[in-house]
């Protein structure tokens, strides 16, 4: 988690000048800056400079350090950052407990597991996480019971995290609360089980194909089921976001590929005017399109709107042309 967002160019004897006595923002901006250093010698002065950063007494400071010694890997650091589970500030034990998962360290394990059944609800937030990502075997009994956390964000982080380790014993505690009162967590829950291939969810998914915030993560969830008629819907409805419907036609097509409808939709998204939009809809045709899509992508690259597009069009044509040749 970046408070700043910087570049990485800062220069790796600057940051750790700037880290040990640089003003508040050039320290954060320092601890961030380290996470990127990829020579061996440098990563193990710059995570021992980091260490020392999990001390400094402002907490932009030390969060970001916690998420540079993550990204370096310093196993080193694991009983620095298990201490700042416990510390004053949000984003500091939240981004330890990230470091912790991305180190992967089996004794980062049991810190996390007191974290979830124990700490404040951000911290158990991402304990849940992090312990699926350490040991997912050892961590399923706890996120079970922790599905029936306080906590509707704590629930739903548990349910995206028995997703993700797909063990199908998940299945019926999962759908157990897919009548939970918080909108939030009854996603997660239904998105969790379409991640292990059930459909139980599908109405919760099919609500939400008109939310911002949610529609992209429905219509991912629906294409795993091969849920053709809430997909259908979804290109239909002129209330889904443009990318979630670009998706969705995507996934139409990949199940039925003489689809009209979504074909049309990919087609017209080429020339849309955001250019992420174009991008996708090149994306999505690299991976389901036909014959088809071949003149429509060619002639985006003769266009403006093709400009700096070209490489990833040259890629989809590829593969189309690739599934030509390789089909009967």
């Amino acid at each position: 988690m970046s408070y700043l967002l910087p570049s990485r160019t800062i220069k790796f004897d600057a940051a750790l000048r700037d880290l040990a006595s640089g003003s508040p923002k050039a320290r954060a901006l320092a601890a961030h800056a380290l996470g990127a250093v990829t020579d061996p010698a440098e990563q193990r002065r710059a995570g021992d400079a980091l260490v020392r950063a999990l001390d400094d007494d402002r907490p932009e400071v030390r969060a970001e350090a916690c998420a540079s010694l993550g990204e370096l890997g310093q196993a080193g650091a694991l009983p620095a950052l298990i201490k700042r589970l416990d510390d004053g500030a949000t984003t500091v034990r939240q981004n330890a407990a990230i470091a912790l998962g991305t180190l992967g360290d089996p004794a980062g394990f049991q810190p996390l597991a007191a974290a979830l059944r124990e700490g404040p609800a951000d911290l158990r937030f991402q304990a849940a996480t992090s312990l699926a990502e350490i040991d997912p075997t050892r961590a399923y009994d706890l996120l079970v019971a922790s599905l029936r956390d306080r906590d509707p964000k704590v629930v739903g982080a548990v349910a995206l995290s028995l997703g993700a380790i797909h063990d199908a014993r998940a299945l019926e505690p999962l759908a157990g609360e897919l009548d939970h009162p918080d909108d939030g967590a009854r996603f997660d829950v239904a998105y969790a089980l379409a991640e292990l291939g059930d459909r139980r969810g599908l109405r919760v998914l099919a609500r939400a194909l008109d939310d911002q915030e949610r529609a992209w993560d429905a219509v991912s969830a629906l294409g795993w089921l091969d849920a053709k008629d809430e997909l259908a819907r979804a290109i239909a409805n002129k209330k889904t976001p443009h990318e979630a419907a670009v998706l969705a036609a995507g996934a139409l097509v990949r199940i039925d590929g003489d689809d009209v409808a979504a074909r049309r939709v990919l087609l017209d998204a080429l020339v849309a005017r955001r250019g992420h939009v174009r991008g996708l809809a090149i994306e999505q045709l690299g991976l389901v399109g036909g014959a088809w899509a071949r003149a429509p992508l060619e002639k985006l690259a003769r266009s403006g709107k093709g400009i700096d597009l070209l490489e990833p069009i040259a890629t989809a044509i590829r593969a189309i042309d690739g599934r030509a040749k390789a089909a009967p």
